[in-house]
């Protein structure tokens, strides 16, 4: 007679190995599961709602509640955008700003997490620790505090030029007085002002990132290259980059995405969407949206070319990635 517990056995007996497979391979995705749904819940639903409004003229709240009627107009928004001139200045406007911050994001932030590699431990940390404050600090706040320091009548930057001699402020600027001075309102100005914003809220990222890519990389082929002669910079080209090359890949992608979206950081100094020749995609598309009159379907045609764009980077890096692989 089978006993009671010689039935587990039996089963797991009778279970082929292909069963026991299928079974197997299940389990990362009913793990996966839950992220998936938070997932799908906080971004692609709100990601889906975009799109669609994009298809539709949207110009009263009362349609967002349901109340109105929502007019169809295909790819009218797309097309409104599209063959708008201030639409190709801003678009070269977040290229170049883009562009730009990620090329300083990344040089700053591979100088330091060099330096930090050569430093020891109790000063790295430290110096590590101080480098993250700058991250840790939250976008707003910190453009607050910078928005205070180039302010024309009591911030620090203003100070400091009214502290120059007189002779040698009217020789090399052509003014003396620098109270008044409207920092923010020359577009190039502007955008160096929100690129030292930027740069300084992001490289710090960069540069712990680089740190732990340097301490994987073994020190044997360091040794041995000063040992042949090269110095620093051949180190770094021919021993260091190679092997974290996909680091400064993903860091390169990151960064791009992060300077494409760029916000709260313009939308503080600019002190609203007043200041449109300095427009960028991402505050383009929330002055559309929210400025009177309202336009929620052109804003959110605008979020979706900008997603776009950004999915059209990512797709090229996991290319390029993927090719790396099959070389290799």
């Amino acid at each position: 007679m089978t006993t009671l517990t010689e039935v587990p056995e039996a089963a797991a007996a009778r279970e082929t190995p292909a069963r026991r497979r299928r079974r197997v391979d299940r389990l990362p995705y009913l793990l996966l599961l839950p992220a998936l749904l938070i997932i799908g819940v906080l971004l692609l639903w709100p990601l889906g709602q975009v799109v669609v409004m994009s298809f539709y003229r949207l110009n009263s709240v009362r349609q967002l509640r349901g109340d109105r009627e929502w007019p169809w107009v295909g790819f009218g928004n797309y097309a409104e955008i599209l063959a708008d001139p201030f639409f190709l200045t801003v678009l070269r406007n977040t290229v170049l700003f883009a562009a730009a911050n990620v090329l300083l994001t990344m040089v700053l932030g591979t100088l330091v997490g060099l330096l930090l590699n050569r430093l020891g431990r109790k000063m790295a940390t430290f110096v590590a620790s101080c480098v993250m404050l700058a991250w840790a600090t939250p976008a707003l706040t910190g453009t607050i505090v910078w928005k205070w320091i180039f302010d024309d009548t009591s911030g620090l930057v203003t100070w400091l030029f009214n502290a120059l001699p007189d002779g040698l402020s009217n020789s090399v600027f052509g003014r003396s007085d620098w109270t008044g001075y409207g920092w923010f309102n020359s577009p190039l100005l502007f955008f160096a002002i929100l690129t030292l914003v930027v740069v300084w809220h992001s490289f710090p990222f960069i540069a712990v990132s680089v740190l732990a890519g340097l301490k994987s990389v073994p020190s044997e082929l360091h040794e041995a290259a000063r040992v042949d002669g090269a110095g620093p910079w051949r180190v770094f080209w021919t021993i260091t980059f190679p092997l974290l090359r996909p680091v400064f890949g993903i860091l390169i992608v990151l960064s791009t995405i992060w300077d494409f979206k760029v916000f709260t950081q313009q939308f503080v100094l600019a002190g609203g969407t007043q200041d449109r020749p300095t427009f960028m995609l991402a505050i383009y598309s929330y002055a559309e949206a929210f400025s009177p009159p309202p336009k929620y379907g052109l804003g959110s045609a605008i979020a979706v070319i900008l997603t776009l764009i950004l999915l059209v980077v990512t797709g090229f890096y996991v290319r390029m990635v993927l090719r790396q692989e099959d070389e290799s």
